[in-house]
């Protein structure tokens, strides 16, 4: 089962970082307040990357990396997409 690291993009314009094994459905939680507290008040949010793992352990780690990255980082993670 592949794990998957996220970056969202809030109505405020923040991102929010997680990991998850079903990306579609977390971010459809998290739009419905049901997801992390950080984004229940800044619904809707937008995913605006990702990233696939083989392990959880993987993504974990990945997701505690990119969570440490300035905000200019996370950016050029977004960007770099497009």
């Amino acid at each position: 089962m592949p794990f998957f690291v996220y970056l969202v993009e809030c109505r405020d314009k923040s991102f929010y970082c997680g990991y998850t094994s079903d990306l579609e459905k977390r971010v459809k939680t998290h739009n419905e307040g049901k997801g992390a507290k950080y984004t229940k008040r800044r619904r809707p949010v937008k995913l605006v990357h990702f990233e696939k793992f083989e392990t959880k352990s993987e993504a974990m780690k990945r997701e505690l990396q990119i969570k440490s990255y300035s905000r200019k980082i996370k950016e050029g993670l977004v960007f770099a997409k497009i």
